[in-house]
């Protein structure tokens, strides 16, 4: 009886032991450099909130931009949460990658404006929670230098910073920003019914967009470069740039009272204006389809980007929330970058729909573009464009 009792009671010890291994859950995060400190607070509170569960959460280092690439090398190895731009979404569906969003749906879907969702759905599946919706760009300007009536036309900045002996800055050999021209002429990036690119950047319009690129690379107040040129020419050598809102509290550094912001002018398309269009772009969370907590996973991601936490990210580092509530937070209202993002929203164009072999051939004709090379004519470097992007 005794050996029983024992039996029994070395059983009930392992089965505990078992049961208290079981109630740990590990988790790995990934988020960018910038957002460390933030998303271990959020985590903490996370843990504080929850506290019938034992949880082991780490944390690696991944840009939103990288997440796809880092994932898809190993995706065993991947974290269980990860925030990844929406470009990424049918890639990443597309592999796998994803676990459909099947707790608090609709939660998630009315507390998030509405192009926020669509950027995370496909087929009609939710596989994403909204994160911001500033993943965008407009123009930062020195009102010193250009009045509000010359910043509405891009040859009105350019004659003001040629007058001022300042430049206009613009990373024309980005794919991002260059597609401004040609989405604001009209022109279209898409998806065919197999999944592949289309693009029609070398048509009728997208000449003409592709002309007025050539123009304004070639005008003396143009400056390209990366964001350390442009934050740190602001106030000295710069009064104008495109640029998002990660540089607003650069900029407003430098800038002081001159401080400005608004949606990007128009340019010159032909004989008329046409105004410049944008990317709207989203930066979401995602859930493994690997990992071996889902419901734990997704509860953590919905954390991450709740109400409270997109209003912390607002308060910590400027980011532009998709939340609604926060959306009208009296001091997001306020922001002048992100008023200048709300009135260039009208103009913008999801890139959901931009797969991976659009931006290195047109960073090529944007390079050829600062580079002043007219060896070849606009059509001629367009074709040779839309074939690469298409093939």
């Amino acid at each position: 009886m005794k050996k029983l009792l024992s039996l029994m009671l070395v059983l009930g010890l392992m089965l505990s032991a078992g049961s208290a291994l079981a109630e740990t859950i590990a988790l790995k995060v990934w988020g960018s450099q910038e957002d460390q400190v933030m998303l271990q607070e959020m985590v903490e509170s996370f843990k504080a909130a929850n506290p019938d569960k034992e949880y082991d959460i780490s944390f690696g280092v991944v840009s939103e931009a990288d997440a796809k690439t880092k994932y898809l090398e190993d995706p065993e190895a991947a974290a269980d949460v990860f925030a990844f731009a929406n470009d990424h979404l049918y890639e990443l569906v597309n592999a796998d990658a994803l676990y459909e969003v099947t707790i608090n749906k609709e939660e998630i879907v009315n507390a998030n404006v509405a192009s926020s969702i669509e950027a995370a759905t496909k087929d009609d599946i939710l596989y994403a929670y909204p994160i911001t919706a500033d993943n965008g760009y407009f123009l930062y300007y020195d009102k010193s230098v250009i009045s509000e009536e010359q910043v509405k036309s891009l040859d009105g900045i350019l004659e003001a910073c040629n007058n001022a002996g300042k430049k206009m800055f613009m990373d024309v050999s980005n794919g991002w920003y260059i597609a401004s021209f040609f989405l604001g002429a009209g022109c279209e990036l898409g998806l065919s019914e197999d999944g592949k690119q289309t693009c029609n950047f070398n048509n009728e319009d997208g000449v003409k967009a592709g002309e007025a690129i050539k123009a304004f690379t070639a005008d003396p107040a143009f400056l390209t470069g990366d964001d350390a040129i442009l934050t740190g020419g602001f106030g000295d050598t710069i009064a104008a740039g495109v640029s998002g809102t990660w540089n607003a509290a650069a900029i407003k550094e430098k800038l002081g009272d001159n401080y400005a912001a608004a949606k990007l002018p128009t340019f010159t398309f032909g004989e008329e204006q046409k105004q410049m269009s944008s990317f709207g772009g989203f930066k979401l969370m995602g859930v493994n389809t690997m990992t071996m907590f889902p419901e734990e996973a997704m509860a953590l991601a919905q954390w991450l980007t709740n109400e409270e936490n997109q209003l912390k990210r607002f308060q910590m580092r400027s980011i532009g929330p998709s939340n609604k509530v926060v959306a009208q937070n009296e001091d997001v209202l306020a922001d002048k970058a992100l008023a200048a993002l709300a009135a260039q929203a009208e103009f913008a164009v999801s890139q959901k729909e931009v797969l991976g072999n659009y931006w290195q051939p047109a960073e090529a004709f944007g390079t050829t573009m600062e580079a002043k090379d007219y060896s070849k004519d606009i059509q001629t470097l367009l074709d040779e464009m839309v074939a690469a992007i298409t093939n």
